[in-house]
């Protein structure tokens, strides 16, 4: 068996949790990390990312199951993800990405009242003997400088033409 070591979340597994969801909390357009708030999705940077560009992927409702999501909400969710990912492609050319919900506690959601997917972009070499070692995950680019390399894409996002 293999084991991932993240030592890097204990930070948000201990630290202080703001009072309410953070995706509610995140809804308005100006909040630091936000890329993008449709109708019915939006799209938030991970504060703490297992990679750089981190993104986090919800519906505007605070629900906590796939089941509770419309057909047409699902299909909306899929392509918001559909479309983060294209603009991952072409502003961080990854070499691949981890796509997927965490449901539930032991499953591994952080914010389990508040369904959410995560897409994380994967490089080639990514992971390096820093974050085994020595406890030091190698992030290139400081957060906010990513958010502003993202941010002009999100914002030609245009729902209305997904249909």
């Amino acid at each position: 068996m293999k084991t991932m070591w993240a030592p890097w979340r204990i930070e948000y597994i201990l630290g202080e949790k703001e009072e309410g969801c953070v995706f509610c909390l995140a809804k308005d357009v100006n909040t630091e990390l936000t890329l993008f708030v449709g109708d019915q999705t939006m799209v938030v940077m991970n504060k703490f990312p297992y990679s750089n560009a981190h993104l986090l992927v919800c519906p505007i409702r605070h629900i906590s199951r796939l089941d509770q999501l419309s057909m047409q909400e699902m299909g909306i969710l899929t392509k918001t993800v559909e479309q983060s990912i294209e603009i991952l492609k072409k502003v961080m050319n990854p070499d691949g990405f981890n796509v997927g919900l965490n449901l539930g506690k032991v499953a591994g959601a952080g914010v389990e009242e508040h369904l959410h997917f995560h897409i994380v972009p994967r490089w080639f070499g990514d992971v390096n003997a820093l974050t085994v070692f020595a406890d030091v995950r190698v992030i290139p680019e400081h957060i906010l400088a990513t958010h502003a390399n993202l941010k002009p894409h999100f914002d030609k996002l245009d729902p209305k033409t997904w249909e």
